[in-house]
């Protein structure tokens, strides 16, 4: 994992949560772990992990991740067995 993936993921675990993050950070990350990227109608997406699932919204118009979104991916995360 890169550098700049380590970085996002370590955001992504900080308290409080970080509710500046660009959406476009966590799917890169996401990419870089392995996940696999289904496409969904409109602007949904799910990663897919070792049979391990979940379900986002990518954020429009505008770039940066609601918090509840963040702490999905940090559900996620942890599923798949990836902290910081």
């Amino acid at each position: 994992m890169k550098a700049k993936h380590q970085k996002t993921l370590a955001a992504i675990f900080s308290n409080p949560v970080n509710g500046n993050m660009q959406w476009a950070k966590i799917e890169a990350l996401l990419v870089a772990l392995g996940c696999r990227v289904i496409e969904a109608s409109g602007s949904g997406v799910t990663f897919e992990k070792d049979g391990v699932c979940a379900y986002f919204h990518r954020p429009h118009p505008e770039k940066e991740t609601l918090i509840y979104c963040i702490k999905d991916a940090r559900e996620f995360l942890s599923k798949i067995g990836e902290t910081p």
